[in-house]
């Protein structure tokens, strides 16, 4: 069973307090069988009745552990040495897997992550969403050519924080669990081998062109972040630095440089983000040589991803999701379909050509803006996008569609969306979620009010980490309005 830390914190309140004072205590080392994973990707055992939840363990796993953080009924462990391996444990493709926040799952064998991402998506819809037997299949595993999906060498964009070591060196990588330390990287396992060279080299060009590197606490320096994207079956490479100024002596010529030494590298790009905040890419992107976009093939389509344009992490396994629902929906042709957050039109676009129009809505103009491009690029006609939030123009443009497709961010959907489906009744729904527990909450309120879960699919977006991808089918039930 895989829960939440809230409710395994919730079972140890109501378990008692058996185990002795002595055992339960900052910095006391216990023995924990490990029996479960929580949706964050821990490992979770027990000390007496309290629960610990223990980072880069496996169920099966029997450790001692390292008590970090201990409350009257849970606490947080590290773990300190292996008694017994589970089954279920491999070794590690990164090197550094036991410190880069990346990934939390490396150390277990794809095969049980698979099914613990299923047992994810099965307890939240029960605990959450109220349905006894959820109707959830085993993770997608095959792309559309019948191909396994692949679990490394994944990932078609990464963009990696810059730093200054001690030494002075300039590093790229993503920060060490739970710090802002960052953990200095030459490849990546997870992310297309092909971007490998660039993360290796850009950093030296960085270093010898002597420009400024951003410190996120003072707010001084120029270099934020390096982005790199690829397209996985064009092979064509986009490059984006991101900075807080312009003004950085001889970038023009370094990226026509940087197009010379890449074959497959079609544009370098400067995004400007002067702002004091944790987000990656600013208001603003320059092309500084060659295109700001990439081209990759998909879905049949042709499309045209900038820096900054949001596309699923995993092409083939986004793209193995449109069959199952062509299928699931069996589109006649005559339908109006409304596809809410439709992005770029990732879903949109394919589904176009099996209904009689296809409706778009996205709050972001930049996606909105690519998305009617590649409508034009690919001749689909029978498109409209509009730009504004779904919770207002979806009640505001008074449709009546035969299908409403759902792809909300990790929040879940607006309760005026929810309250707007309900009014009107589409026949059918498709929820597309990459969060169990949101998704469960407003599947609880939809099946409430007059729909029939069918089927839920879920896939793995995000091999490596806790992360999971589902598409929820729903059908208005008979006799509802």
């Amino acid at each position: 069973m895989n829960s939440t830390n809230q409710d395994w914190q919730a079972s140890g309140q109501a378990s008692g307090q058996a185990s002795g004072q002595a055992d339960w205590q900052q910095g006391a080392l216990v023995e924990v069988t490990v029996t479960d994973l929580t949706d964050r990707g821990e490992g979770v055992g027990r000390v007496g009745e309290r629960v610990v939840f223990v980072p880069d363990t496996v169920p099966g796993d029997r450790a001692w552990v390292r008590l970090l953080r201990v409350k009257a009924n849970y606490g947080d462990g590290k773990l300190h040495e292996l008694i017994e391996a589970s089954p279920h444990r491999c070794r590690p493709h990164c090197i550094v897997a036991d410190k880069c926040g990346g990934c939390q799952w490396q150390h277990i064998d794809a095969a049980y992550q698979r099914q613990a991402k299923q047992n994810l998506v099965i307890q939240a819809l029960q605990r959450i969403g109220g349905i006894a037997e959820p109707p959830v299949d085993p993770v997608l595993t095959e792309a559309i050519d019948g191909s396994p999906l692949a679990s490394l060498g994944y990932r078609n964009k990464a963009s990696y924080p810059l730093s200054i070591s001690a030494q002075g060196q300039v590093q790229a990588g993503y920060y060490q669990k739970g710090s802002h330390s960052l953990i200095n990287l030459n490849r990546c396992p997870v992310q297309d081998d092909r971007l490998n060279p660039l993360l290796a080299e850009i950093k030296q060009d960085i270093q010898q062109q002597g420009w400024s590197i951003y410190n996120e606490a003072r707010h001084t320096g120029l270099l934020r972040h390096l982005c790199i994207r690829i397209g996985r079956r064009t092979g064509e490479q986009l490059l984006t630095l991101v900075s807080t100024s312009e003004k950085l002596p001889g970038i023009k010529a370094q990226a026509e440089t940087w197009l010379q030494r890449y074959p497959q590298l079609v544009g370098v790009c400067l995004n400007l983000n002067s702002s004091r905040t944790n987000v990656i890419f600013g208001p603003e992107t320059r092309c500084l040589a060659g295109l700001p976009y990439l081209k990759e093939k998909y879905a049949g389509l042709e499309l045209h991803l900038k820096a900054d344009t949001f596309f699923q992490i995993h092409t083939e396994a986004a793209e193995a999701l449109l069959p199952i629902i062509r299928r699931e929906l069996n589109l006649q042709g005559h339908e109006l379909l409304v596809d809410a957050y439709c992005g770029i039109g990732t879903f949109t676009l394919p589904l176009a050509s099996q209904v009689q129009l296809a409706i778009g809505i996205e709050w972001q103009s930049a996606a909105v803006e690519q998305a009617e491009k590649n409508a034009q690029l690919n001749q689909v006609s029978n498109v409209k996008f509009y730009q504004g939030k779904v919770e207002t123009l979806l009640p505001e443009l008074q449709l009546n569609p035969d299908v409403v497709l759902l792809d909300p961010p990790r929040k879940g959907c607006d309760r005026a969306v929810i309250e707007t489906l309900l009014k009107t009744q589409p026949e059918r729904i498709v929820y597309v979620s990459c969060k169990p527990s949101t998704l469960a909450r407003d599947l609880k309120t939809l099946c409430t009010g007059g729909y029939q879960l069918i089927r839920v699919q879920p896939a793995d977006f995000f091999p490596q980490t806790s992360h999971v991808e589902s598409v929820a089918f729903l059908q208005r039930s008979t006799g509802s309005n």
